[in-house]
């Protein structure tokens, strides 16, 4: 009996001492099933943390570029631009946010740019976006984004009224009513120019709309104008219009058009023998154009806010760097672009939240003495950007201060 008791007791003991290191085991998570999935999420969600730079939070930025289709050279340097300026930026920033950016190709159609808005703010729910690419895509999307409160800054937008779409949009790409006249005012004092002809494609907001800038110009600098002729985008085929052109005899040839159709248009006046001096809009701003039109560019007079032969530090080290990124020399709109995103960052540095859209909002239009690879900028009153054109001519494939 005594030894049945005594055996009773030990195996009592071993049982309390089992069911104590089973429930101590539990509690730390090393034994139970489901400990051990609530350690390993525990795990991965750090790990998740860690390569996001820790604890900060993630500001997400999406982007509507050109990107497909004939004018896919602006969105592949736009997107290099962004790309370059995010990968500085969240180093610079990692103990503050991480940006995210989320690409959409629009392909430059007005249709996919639409698409492509209302995925980045319903979808993706981003905190602001970056583009699109031209102001016929801006005209069409800006507004979804400007009724959303989302905040849109255009970096190669140029046409008239881009910011009359609304409080939320932005842009700092020169305009064209500042660009335009430049240029044509240094052609009239180089050239001692009389008379013209203007040429510019009729379907398209960003060309009509640098089309009635150059025409205001040219009637305020008192020239006479020849002519005016019009092409559809698309159009491979100039003889008719450069033809007439020449028949009169202009001292220079106004031409708005995107690169493509800009870099036909010459070599068809060079072929022919028109070699009077043109001035071009925003849309000749791109290497495309000299790639396309070979020693037929030379001699096209445009403005920018920045060209890559500048003698300037701030240039230099970013002409560097992009090329070593990429293995080309960036253009106005890959710089205007890398620039656009440290406004960006700016911004959401300066608002104190990078979830926040109105704040940012707030933060950009108060943004001021920015200093970028285009040189010092701010937003005016109407979200549109201060800034300095610089009048460039092209001369054996390079852009080259006009003198």
């Amino acid at each position: 009996m005594k030894q049945g008791l005594y055996r009773s007791l030990v195996w009592t003991m071993l049982l309390v001492l089992f069911v104590g290191v089973l429930s101590a085991c539990g509690a730390n998570g090393s034994q139970t099933p489901a400990n051990q999935d609530a350690g390993q999420q525990e795990q991965g969600q750090q790990e998740g943390n860690a390569s996001a730079g820790g604890d900060v939070p993630t500001a997400k930025i999406g982007v509507v570029s050109y990107i497909s289709g004939d004018g896919a050279a602006y969105g592949e340097a736009i997107t290099n631009g962004f790309k370059l300026a995010q990968k500085e930026l969240n180093e610079k920033y990692k103990d503050q946010f991480k940006i995210d950016l989320v690409i959409e190709d629009s392909a430059g159609k007005k249709e996919n740019a639409i698409n492509a808005v209302n995925k980045l703010i319903n979808q993706d729910q981003v905190v602001a976006i970056l583009g699109p690419t031209l102001s016929d895509e801006m005209f069409a999307a800006g507004p979804i984004a400007n009724e959303n409160g989302v905040p849109i800054l255009g970096t190669s937008t140029t046409a008239e009224g881009i910011t009359d779409i609304g409080e939320y949009v932005f842009r700092n790409s020169l305009p064209e009513a500042m660009a335009i006249p430049a240029s044509i005012d240094a052609a009239i004092k180089k050239f001692n120019l009389k008379k013209v002809a203007l040429m510019y494609g009729q379907d398209s907001d960003f060309t009509v709309s640098g089309y009635k800038t150059m025409d205001a110009e040219t009637k305020k600098q008192g020239l006479e104008i020849l002519t005016t002729e019009t092409y559809a985008t698309g159009d491979t085929d100039f003889s008719a219009q450069l033809t007439k052109i020449k028949s009169l005899k202009p001292d220079a040839i106004f031409i708005s058009a995107l690169y493509k159709e800009g870099a036909l248009i010459l070599k068809k006046a060079r072929e022919i023998g028109l070699d009077v001096p043109v001035v071009g809009g925003n849309g000749f701003n791109s290497p495309q154009v000299v790639e396309i039109a070979g020693a037929a560019a030379d001699g096209v007079i445009v403005a920018t806010p920045w060209f890559p032969e500048k003698q300037d530090e701030a240039v230099q080290t970013y002409v560097k760097k992009y090329q070593d990124a990429y293995g080309k020399i960036p253009d106005q709109f890959a710089a205007q672009a890398y620039d656009a995103l440290y406004i960006m960052a700016q911004a959401l540095a300066d608002s104190g939240d990078v979830t926040d859209r109105e704040k940012l909002r707030d933060s950009l239009a108060n943004l001021k003495d920015f200093e970028g690879v285009t040189g010092s900028f701010k937003f005016d009153e109407n979200r549109d950007p201060v800034m300095n054109p610089v009048v460039l001519t092209i001369k054996d494939g390079k852009f080259i201060e006009f003198k």
